[in-house]
């Protein structure tokens, strides 16, 4: 087998927005620094939002530099808030209750009126803590307002193989990964326990069962049945359908795309 690469790095500011590929990225406790730091919440019921219910949340592109995030869509104008400032605020995330930061009433009111509901945008703030499933951490990890886990790895080869598969491919995005390697076997990585990259050492703790979030088209918001409907052909387990793993990391540091992965175990 060639080297595993880490080839493409990837963070979203907001959960269920845009995001954007990087060269570097810092890991601290949470993940790749700023990943999932945001979130829409309703703002009666403080429960997250994503685009599961309103696929116009995949037209939202995030601009993170420093202490700023800047919320925009084409069209409709955008906003800018100031990390680290806003009013202690209790929200809701799959269930788990967790303290964040309300980011003001002048981004409440541009996504609301964007998306025709009340909502309002909240950060990680200090008092946020959100261990991650114990079933399958041994190391004390936490995230921030993922689904579930730190980090979310798929291979290119995997990939591939989906779009060999059906009439038009997809691109990368639609699954919204954090860490995309090349160099392996197509889904090498459902195998993979152990890794290494930069110095850091990574868990593959669990596959990546899919919602329809992949159908949305990240272009133009528009819902469709693939790559879902092939995915189902292949890769459904019982009622999941995997693609991708979940990863937990061991400490912070520093990756750059170009690294070696190192597949330990």
């Amino acid at each position: 087998m060639t080297d595993v690469l880490l080839s493409a790095l990837y963070r979203y500011p907001v959960k269920s927005c845009r995001g954007a590929r990087l060269d570097a990225a810092m890991l601290d406790r949470y993940g790749i620094a700023g990943d999932r730091h945001w979130m829409l919440v309703e703002a009666a019921s403080g429960r997250f939002v994503t685009q599961r219910q309103h696929a116009r949340m995949a037209l939202i592109d995030t601009q993170w530099h420093g202490d700023t995030l800047g919320l925009s869509v084409a069209g409709a104008g955008g906003v800018e808030v100031t990390s680290g400032i806003g009013e202690p605020r209790t929200v809701e995330v799959w269930g788990e209750v967790v303290q964040a930061l309300d980011a003001g009433d002048e981004a409440a009111a541009w996504l609301s009126e964007y998306l025709g509901l009340a909502v309002r945008l909240v950060e990680c703030g200090p008092a946020h803590r959100r261990p991650v499933d114990p079933a399958y951490d041994r190391i004390g990890a936490e995230t921030g307002f993922s689904d579930g886990f730190p980090l979310l790895l798929i291979s290119e080869a995997s990939l591939a193989d989906l779009n060999s598969r059906m009439e038009r491919p997809v691109e990368m995005i639609r699954f919204r990964p954090n860490l995309v390697v090349s160099g392996c076997a197509p889904f090498a990585e459902d195998g993979w326990k152990r890794l290494r990259i930069g110095g850091i050492e990574l868990h593959v703790v669990k596959p990546c069962s899919r919602c329809p979030i992949p159908t949305i088209d990240p272009a133009t918001a528009a819902r469709g049945r693939e790559p879902m409907a092939t995915l189902l052909k292949y890769r459904r387990e019982g009622q999941k359908t995997y693609f991708g793993q979940n990863l937990i990391h061991a400490g912070p540091g520093e990756l750059q795309a170009g690294m070696r992965v190192e597949v330990l175990e």
